[in-house]
């Protein structure tokens, strides 16, 4: 089984503060997770002053405002994510964030030179941001929540044509399928891209959850696929894991009761560190697919299986029959699955009451 990359989202849980984004990364790094990620955008780009905010934001934060107020006291200047970064070095643990605008998207690729982007869900129909993301040559992680298997597709379309042309052909429709449809193309998908089953809702339902999607967007396109999960607990993100998912990327905050949009549906810290450390066991336990007895077995092998006993005495050159055979454990003689075989020969020697047959 492939390493699953574990992203712990940290994303606008910070509520604006620097200090508590700090703790957040010391969070993340103590509960093991490879990638603690957060979210890059500008309000004044990202949306218009008088949208109203998603029905689980006003419900969540309980605040009548635009999602632009809103989205204004969320925002990380650019020097937070310097020293961001720099914590993330010191302590050993991947720094991502998610752009949701050109002006962040630079920002990551040309300031904090990211190798590595996060398309989020709400912005695979964003054909400027995908394009651009894909001229830099950089790694994708495509979330794909609200979106539908031809809208996954236009997404890669666009972004393999990002990759093969670096911006040295006008974009067309014509020339995105080209690209998808190309070799060349499938191969630098393959290289480049992962995708993440998701759904868009905060918490999100376990009967809206679908993860056999996964394995239809990994039968169609050939791609690594994981799971961002937006559901209460992590039985979820757990059912993902056994079923192949690459990655797992999952909310956290320091505490439920903060206030901010996206606290209600995520993990606190201990529950960080126990999904982390059940999707290691999980990672162990699905193993080599190979059946046969594990070397932690073989010491049981013996005490659990049974042999074949002599049930009473039994003269040498005696006809065996049924009854004179009893099967019990230890397994130190002939199998049981011989016994019939046994049957109806000559004993070649004496048996005394419980001695074994070999």
């Amino acid at each position: 089984m492939t390493k699953v990359k574990i992203i712990a989202e940290a994303g606008v849980n910070h509520n604006g503060d620097i200090e508590l984004a700090k703790e957040l990364i010391d969070v993340a790094y103590e509960s093991g997770a490879d990638i603690v990620k957060f979210q890059t955008f500008n309000a004044k780009d990202l949306v218009t002053t008088e949208a109203a905010q998603a029905p689980y934001q006003s419900r969540n934060t309980k605040i009548k405002e635009s999602q632009y107020e809103m989205l204004k006291r969320l925002e990380l200047d650019k020097e937070s994510h310097f020293i961001l970064k720099d914590k993330c070095q010191k302590l050993g643990i991947g720094f991502l964030s998610t752009a949701f605008d050109l002006e962040s998207l630079r920002f990551l690729i040309e300031e904090l030179k990211f190798k590595t982007l996060k398309i989020p869900s709400g912005e695979i129909t964003n054909a400027s941001l995908l394009l651009e993301s894909s001229y830099s040559g950089n790694k994708l992680i495509i979330s794909t929540g609200m979106a539908t298997l031809q809208e996954v597709e236009d997404a890669l379309s666009l972004v393999a044509f990002g990759y093969l042309t670096k911006g040295h052909e006008a974009p067309s429709n014509a020339g995105f399928k080209k690209a998808f449809n190309s070799n060349e193309g499938k191969e630098i998908l393959e290289e480049k891209v992962s995708l993440l089953h998701c759904t868009t809702d905060y918490p999100a339902d376990p009967q809206d959850i679908n993860l056999n999607a996964m394995d239809t967007m990994r039968n169609v396109f050939g791609l690594p696929v994981g799971y961002s999960d937006h559901s209460l607990g992590i039985e979820i993100s757990l059912a993902a894991v056994a079923k192949g998912a690459h990655i797992i990327e999952k909310h956290f905050t320091l505490d439920r009761n903060l206030k901010g949009p996206d606290h209600l549906a995520s993990l606190e810290p201990l529950e960080l560190g126990i999904l982390v450390k059940s999707i290691k066991n999980i990672e162990l336990s699905v193993g080599d697919g190979i059946k046969s007895p594990r070397h932690s077995e073989l010491e049981n092998k013996r005490v659990a299986r049974k042999s074949i006993f002599a049930a009473k005495k039994i003269k040498k050159g005696e006809l065996i029959t049924e009854e004179m055979l009893s099967i019990k454990r230890p397994e130190e003689g002939l199998s049981p699955m011989l016994i019939y075989d046994l049957i109806g020969t000559r004993a070649e020697k004496n048996y005394e009451k419980d001695e074994v047959f070999k």
